[in-house]
C-alpha cells in the first residue's frame, strides 16, 4: 500500500511474511497464493506491499538461479504484490516447533550472516518495482548480549568472546555498506539495512544503537524501529527517535508492532492472563518498568527497566519486581488487544508513528506490519482456518491505514 505525505513524498506500508514461515523458493510462492493475494482482495486494494522473509535456501536459490528471480518477480506482479523491504533478521528455521534463542544465530560476527545479506539485498535490487529505487532490509542488532547459554567456558571467558564478536560485526557490517554501494553502482537501486534493536541483545534499545552506527558511519546501515521492542524496553517514542535525529541514524524502516503490557502484574489474575501467553516457539523477553523498587537481591539504582530472557522466567517467583508494570516481548494483532487485565502497547506505537510520518518529512518512508504470533497466541485467540488469519491481517493493514489517514497521508491507489 502506497500513501502520499504531505511533502510530496511515497510511504509505504506492508506486512511481513514470517507470518506464513516457509524454508523454500516453493514455499514462497505458496505464501503469495495462500496468502498475500486473499489479504490483498480483502483489503480491496489492486497492489499490497510486502516484507517478504526469505531463509536461507529460499535466498541462495533466487541469488544462484536469474530465473528463479525473474519468475519470483512475475508471480508478485500476477497476483497484485510488491516488494520494498525484506525482513533479513531470521536465518532459518523460523516456523520450527521451538525457536527461542536460534534466532540470533548467525549473528553478525559470522561471515555467513555477511553472506546471505548481501544475497537478500541482490534480490531485493531485482524485486524492487520499476518505479522505486530504493529498498531496505532490517537485521539482526549484532548479535545476543551474550555468547548463548549452552556454549561453553567460563563467565569471563565468555564476556571477551562477546566484545571481540561485536568488533568483528561492526566490520561486517561496513563491508556490507561497500558492498551495497557497489550493487547501486550496478543496478542504479539503493538498499539499506537497519539494525532492530531487540531486547536482550547487544543492540537492546534504540540507545544502544546509536554508537556503533555512528562507528560504522556509513548512511547504508541505520537502525529499523520496531514498535514492539520500543515499547518492551519503556523507552519513550518522541524521545527515543529525537535521539536518533540528533546523532544522524538513519531510520531506514519501522515495524509496526504492540507488546503486552500487564499494568498490575502482582495480581494473581494477572500473572494467570500472562501465563496463557508463555508458549514454547518464541522467546517473550519480559521486562519491568524502571520506576519499580529493586527486586531481591537487585542492586538499588540499576539503571533501565529490569528483566528476563523469557515471559515463564519473569513468572516464577519474584525474578522481577512486580510493583510496577511489565511489558512482555509478544507481537500481539495490532486491531486486537488482549481482554482484561492484560493490554497492548498500542499507543506507544500510535505515539512512534505520529513522530515518524507526522512531520513536515517523514523519518522513514518504510513502515512493515510484523505480527508473526498469530500461531503463539494462546489457543482460544488463533486464527481456525487460512481465512481468518489473512481476515486477521487484513484488519491490522486496515487499522495502520487508518492512523496513517489520520495523520494527513493520502491514500494511492
Amino acid at each position: 500500500m502506497r500513501f502520499r505525505h504531505p511533502d510530496g513524498s511515497t510511504v509505504h506500508l506492508a506486512y511481513c511474511t514470517n507470518v506464513h514461515p516457509a524454508e523454500t523458493l516453493d514455499g514462497v510462492l505458496a505464501q503469495l497464493r495462500d496468502h498475500c493475494e486473499p489479504v490483498r482482495r480483502r483489503l480491496g486494494r489492486d497492489r499490497l506491499g510486502i516484507g517478504l522473509w526469505l531463509a536461507r535456501d529460499a535466498a541462495r536459490a533466487l541469488v544462484t538461479d536469474p530465473s528463479a528471480l525473474r519468475g519470483l518477480r512475475g508471480e508478485l506482479e500476477r497476483r497484485g504484490l510488491e516488494v520494498v523491504t525484506l525482513n533479513g533478521f531470521p536465518y532459518e528455521g523460523f516456523g520450527a516447533e521451538e525457536v527461542k534463542y536460534r534466532v540470533y544465530k548467525p549473528d553478525w560476527a559470522d561471515p555467513e550472516r555477511l553472506d546471505h545479506t548481501t544475497a537478500l539485498a541482490r534480490v531485493l535490487a531485482a524485486l524492487l518495482p520499476d518505479d522505486i529505487l530504493d529498498g531496505s532490509i532490517s537485521t539482526l542488532p549484532l548479535a545476543w548480549r551474550t555468547v548463548l547459554p549452552q556454549d561453553p567456558g567460563t563467565a569471563a571467558d565468555r564476556g571477551a568472546r562477546i566484545a571481540e564478536r561485536v568488533a568483528t560485526a561492526r566490520a561486517a557490517l561496513r563491508t556490507l555498506a561497500e558492498r551495497l554501494d557497489a550493487l547501486q553502482d550496478l543496478t542504479g537501486r539503493s538498499i539499506r539495512i537497519g539494525l532492530e534493536p531487540e531486547p536482550g541483545c547487544v543492540v537492546e534499545t534504540t540507545r544502544d544503537a546509536i554508537a556503533p552506527l555512528t562507528s560504522i558511519g556509513h548512511d547504508r546501515i541505520g537502525i529499523c524501529v520496531d514498535t514492539c521492542h520500543l515499547a518492551t524496553s519503556f523507552e519513550d517514542p518522541h524521545t527515543a527517535l529525537d535521539a536518533l535525529a540528533e546523532a544522524g541514524v538513519t531510520v531506514v524502516k519501522s515495524q509496526l508492532s504492540a507488546a503486552l503490557h500487564a499494568e498490575h502484574p502482582r495480581l494473581p489474575e494477572v500473572r494467570e492472563a500472562l501465563a496463557a501467553f508463555a508458549e514454547p516457539r518464541f522467546l517473550h523477553q519480559t521486562r519491568a518498568s524502571s520506576s519499580a523498587p529493586p527486586a531481591s537481591g537487585e542492586v538499588p539504582g540499576a539503571a533501565g527497566p529490569r528483566g528476563t530472557d523469557d515471559l515463564d522466567e519473569a513468572l516464577k517467583g519474584d525474578a522481577l519486581p512486580d510493583s510496577a508494570p511489565w511489558r512482555a516481548h509478544f507481537h500481539v494483532p495490532l486491531h486486537a488487544p488482549p481482554a482484561e487485565p492484560l493490554t497492548s502497547t498500542l499507543p506507544v506505537l500510535k505515539a512512534a508513528l505520529t513522530r515518524l510520518v507526522g512531520g513536515p518529512r517523514p523519518l522513514t518512508r518504510h513502515l512493515e506490519v510484523e505480527t508473526y504470533t498469530w500461531q503463539a497466541l494462546p489457543p482460544e485467540l488463533r486464527p481456525r482456518a487460512r481465512a481468518q488469519l489473512a481476515d486477521g491481517i487484513a484488519a491490522e493493514l486496515a487499522l495502520a491505514r487508518d492512523l496513517l489517514t489520520d495523520l494527513g497521508l493520502k491514500e494511492l491507489p
